[in-house]
């Protein structure tokens, strides 16, 4: 039953990398430059300076917004506005981008009180001037920059803070389930610009999740209090909602808090650009003249005037075709590593630039098996009395060298799902533990479990002698995941284990992982650095369900509900779940590293994903006119994708010398 898994695949792929490898910036053809390879300025590691830190007095404004009827710039911009480094050079004002739906997440980023560092570990202040927790780690309070204005003019204050946990977070008739990091949160206003985040219970790493989650927390509530039912006459409002075509409020809240659609032109942002128009295949989003960060010539970015988002739902091969084309000027969110040699063709010819970040993810493609399945064979095979013996056995079947030959061009790293090597808590150890190819040994640990080939037909049954399949369900996104999981579904079978492969879209996904109904599914693994692994640990031990994460909803609903609902789980899991509680609320760097270290080595030995291949090539492609955007990055959720490279500073080169800022 053994024997090395199909040579076709290899045969097939293994020639694409040797062919781009070079390309990658390996080989002898390697043409990126010093230049391109600058260092990321020590700013971005940093709390930014304040104007009247770098000695700035004097304003200027892009000449897009002249003749408009606004007040000067300097009376636009915050009180000591934000100065931001860019990457190489001061830009040039002007010019229309041209990206898709997808990548307006890069241009048009989230303005948060805090924001992150780019080592994507450390905190920093960003619409908060300042912030401090308190020593029992319950009270986060933040400082508001004084003069920030929401793009229609109106001051930023607590209010808007207020009214975002108060009236949305917490509001039953729009959030029937309080998020679990924010449960009996209080909101306490000092003054306009200071409040303060109170917790029954500590809390300290509650900065994190308010910088990366941080537009989650911050609405214009002298916008939204219209359209609410806490500040409406109640027939007022049911009026308005007649008007608008919705049924409740709480509808017409959500559509108007959905920036990706026609209603989002109506609402004021603080990011650097506002929705400006939305038709069925095109958003168009234009420079907010009150955005509150300047260059260190004191020019109000962002550099770039204009953004035409083109529509193309879930196409990331017209995306792929499009950027190698020149048709776009940034594209990276849908493209994916096997897009690489398409997309150097373009560069080949002089139209783009093709930039290869790394993924963040630790590993494209994580495998969940459902330990709640509901199926006591399939269930006992998972767990057993605890020896991990049968995911071990697929862990072992699998080629990750090959793998990342095949896949990544040899660029990727095999890897268990573990913290990211930037955290502090990050061990080789955990992220090789089980990765050895060993189908001899899977073979041995599928015997020692009674898993025989009854029927001779190359794959092994239950010790009942009944079918033992596997079906694998699955949305392909992001990553590689099918041509991932076509060699796991070979390597498997060399060791007799039948696992079918279904692809679904994603509302199947989402109801079938939620509905327990899945026997294994996957999904790629991020929320593995220090930012977010801390508070939000999915994949070492259950304490939320999702369409993502489908490993344990049984066992994850127990803990949400303190065993009203559920299944009570083996106590090495409720042990974890323990741990987890201890990793978000330890007031002490030492006892924290105790509870990190306590889940990830439990990851390591029990196997409860299995890791593929990690921190992979991602192409980042730029029109050879767009500058300023990096050689280099790390491209993922965690960090927010481009948020700490300041896309507000990218800008094109071609801008005419009269839309020069002033240097």
């Amino acid at each position: 039953m053994i024997g090395r898994p199909p040579a076709w695949h290899a045969a097939v792929w293994l020639g694409a990398a040797a062919f781009t490898y070079a390309a990658l910036g390996n080989g002898p053809d390697d043409d990126t430059s010093p230049a391109d390879d600058a260092p990321w300025p020590q700013e971005w590691f940093e709390p930014p300076a304040k104007a009247s830190e770098v000695g700035l007095t004097r304003f200027a404004q892009s000449p897009y917004l002249d003749d408009r009827d606004l007040p000067p710039v300097e009376e636009r911009l915050p009180d000591d506005p934000v100065v931001i480094q860019p990457y190489k050079s001061i830009g040039k004002y002007g010019g229309t981008a041209r990206i898709t739906l997808w990548d307006t997440w890069q241009f048009f980023n989230w303005e948060h009180a805090l924001t992150l560092s780019a080592n994507m570990r450390d905190v920093l202040p960003n619409l908060a001037e300042s912030w401090e927790l308190s020593e029992d780690g319950r009270i986060t309070t933040i400082h508001l920059r004084p003069g920030i204005k929401w793009s229609d003019g109106h001051p930023l204050t607590a209010d808007d803070f207020m009214f975002r946990l108060v009236h949305v977070w917490q509001d039953p008739d729009i959030s029937p389930v309080v998020y679990r990091l924010v449960q009996g949160c209080e909101f306490v206003k000092i003054d306009d610009y200071t409040f303060q985040y109170v917790f029954p219970e500590p809390n300290p790493m509650f900065a994190n999740f308010f910088a990366q989650y941080g537009s989650h927390f911050v609405d214009p509530m002298h916008f939204f209090k219209n359209y609410h039912g806490a500040f409406r006459d109640a027939e007022e409002l049911e009026e308005l909602i007649q008007e608008e075509g919705f049924v409740t409020w709480m509808a017409m809240y959500g559509a108007l808090h959905g920036w990706g659609n026609e209603d989002a032109v109506k609402v004021p942002t603080l990011r650097a650009y506002k929705v400006i128009e939305r038709t069925p295949t095109k958003m168009r989003l234009e420079r907010n003249p009150y955005y509150h960060k300047v260059d260190p010539a004191g020019n109000q970015l962002p550099y770039i005037d204009k953004i035409d988002a083109i529509i193309l739902l879930e196409n990331s091969k017209m995306i792929a075709f499009q950027a190698a084309t020149g048709q776009l000027d940034f594209a990276a969110f849908a493209l994916k590593t096997e897009d690489i040699p398409l997309l150097k063709l373009g560069e080949v010819k002089g139209v783009n630039k093709v930039h290869v970040w790394t993924r963040l993810h630790i590993s494209d493609v994580s495998i969940q098996p459902n330990y709640n399945y509901d199926d006591p064979k399939y269930r006992e095979l998972l767990w057993g009395q605890g020896d991990r013996k049968f995911v071990r056995a697929l862990s072992h079947a699998i080629d990750r060298p090959q793998m990342n030959d095949v896949i990544y061009f040899g660029r990727g790293v095999p890897s268990q799902v573990t913290a990211h090597p930037t955290s502090r808590w990050y061990e080789e150890r955990f992220a090789k533990a089980h990765t050895r190819y060993d189908p001899d040994y899977s073979n041995q640990l599928l015997d020692e479990l009674g898993l025989e080939d009854v029927n001779g037909d190359g794959l092994r049954e239950y010790p009942d002698g009944t079918p033992l399949t596997i079906t694998f369900e699955y949305l392909d996104f992001e990553t590689p995941k099918t041509m991932t999981m076509e060699l796991v579904r070979d390597y498997w079978r060399e060791v007799g284990i039948d696992m079918r492969l279904k692809s679904v879209e994603r509302r199947l996904q989402s109801e079938r992982a939620q509905a327990n109904k899945m026997q294994m599914t996957l999904w790629h693994a991020d929320k593995v650095t220090d930012i977010l692994f801390p508070l939000v640990p999915d994949w070492f031990y259950p304490h939320r369900s999702g369409w993502d994460i489908a490993m344990w909803n049984h066992w994850a609903r127990y803990y949400q509900t303190d065993g009203r609902l559920g299944e009570e789980p083996p106590p090495l899991v409720k042990n974890l779940q323990f741990w987890g509680d201890e990793l978000r609320e330890a007031t002490t760097e030492e006892y924290r590293t105790k509870a990190a270290k306590t889940l990830l080595e439990a990851a390591a030995e029990n196997l409860w994903t299995i890791g593929t291949v990690g921190q992979a090539p991602h192409p980042v492609v730029v029109s050879t006119r767009l500058k300023n955007v990096t050689s280099t990055g790390i491209w993922g959720w965690d960090n927010r994708w481009t948020l700490a490279y300041h896309p507000s500073t990218w800008y094109f080169d071609e801008a005419s010398p009269e839309h020069s800022p002033e240097q």
